[in-house]
């Protein structure tokens, strides 16, 4: 990587850190442990979303239009593998809107459709994933996870690829565009917007971060969610955990398959999910040459310090999973990476 590109993925580290730092003004959280939050408008048009990623897309296209976006998914937990109370299809029945990200990746969500259709209804769909290109599942998977929906056999975790969230960006504007014509202008340049200047810059940083390392080997002590940086970065994402869903189902051939991993790329530093369980992460820690395990997150959930400084999938780029590629890839020191104590409060987090 030449200088300018050291750079300008420094000041986009930089850049992102000045802005969260004063965030924390703009975030607002509904009833209950729910992460919703409404996003700018008066309110007029209701959307709600199943999924964290597709719901702050959502919010930025929305901005200063009268369309408000709730995420219905609770404070720390991924969208995948929750079971939500009758109170989440209440709220699904009476928006204007159901933002989602498919057919067979939430079974909640497919019920929920489902009963609005049952029940006719006239609650908009918008499908964030229609039209994307998905990858054949990891070959590490477990094979009893056939994929999702009509596209069997695929990955659904595409938005971590920030060129195919460009078209989940084109969705769900289209969608808004429907839901209120009136606003469509401002629904589609907000859009382009997003995609020129936010999913691009992530994508030629993340490039970067790839590019610089000598390694092309992560291992994640996490679920296979990741491959995606692996499709589009030239890197081999090795998950301790072989299923789909955040589960923390491991298995001692999974252990042993990550040791035999770990020594062979000579691995210091592993990656560990924010969401899911710490102890697969400690065994490895405790019994082999890794040193530390630090957070990554495929942008399925929040925790309450990021929703009080209205944290997106920008942020989290920013301030969680870059620095983490920083380190696993062996380009930084975990002091070098992130912003001021960021090792301090992730290395081995708990």
């Amino acid at each position: 990587m030449d200088d300018t590109t050291q750079s300008q993925t420094k000041y986009s580290f930089l850049r992102r850190k000045a802005i969260t730092a004063g965030a924390g003004i703009l975030a607002t959280s509904l009833a209950g442990c729910t992460s919703n939050q409404g996003a700018s408008g008066d309110g007029s048009t209701v959307t709600v979303a199943s999924f964290f990623s597709f719901y702050d897309f959502a919010r930025e296209i929305v901005d200063g239009t009268p369309i408000q976006v709730n995420n219905l998914i609770p404070t720390g937990l991924h969208g995948h593998g929750w079971e939500p109370n009758a109170s989440v299809t209440r709220d699904i029945i009476e928006a204007d809107a159901f933002l989602h990200v498919g057919p067979g990746f939430q079974p909640w969500a497919d019920r929920a459709i489902q009963t609005l259709k049952d029940d006719d209804v006239n609650t908009q769909l918008i499908n964030a994933r229609a039209g994307v290109e998905l990858v054949d599942l990891a070959a590490t998977l477990d094979r009893e996870e056939e994929g999702v929906g009509e596209q069997q056999g695929k990955d659904p975790h595409f938005w971590l690829d920030p060129q195919r969230a460009k078209k989940s960006v084109d969705n769900i504007a289209d969608g808004f565009a429907e839901l209120a014509p009136e606003q469509e202008s401002a629904l589609r340049d907000n859009a382009e917007t997003y995609k020129s200047d936010i999913l691009e810059r992530i994508g030629q940083d993340f490039q970067a971060i790839f590019d610089a390392s000598e390694r092309d080997a992560v291992q994640l002590a996490a679920h296979n969610a990741f491959q995606y940086w692996g499709v589009r970065y030239g890197a081999q994402m090795e998950p301790l955990v072989t299923n789909l869903a955040a589960s923390g189902n491991v298995k001692p051939s999974d252990i042993a398959e990550a040791k035999k991993f770990i020594e062979e790329n000579d691995i210091k530093y592993i990656a560990n999910g924010v969401f899911e369980s710490r102890k697969p992460a400690k065994q490895l820690l405790a019994e082999t040459q890794v040193k530390g395990y630090f957070p990554v997150t495929p942008y399925a959930g929040v925790r309450e310090d990021w929703v009080e400084n209205n944290w997106g999938y920008e942020e989290v780029a920013y301030n969680i999973n870059g620095p983490t590629l920083e380190v696993v890839l062996g380009n930084k020191t975990p002091e070098e990476a992130g912003p001021e104590g960021w090792a301090d409060e992730w290395m081995n987090f708990e």
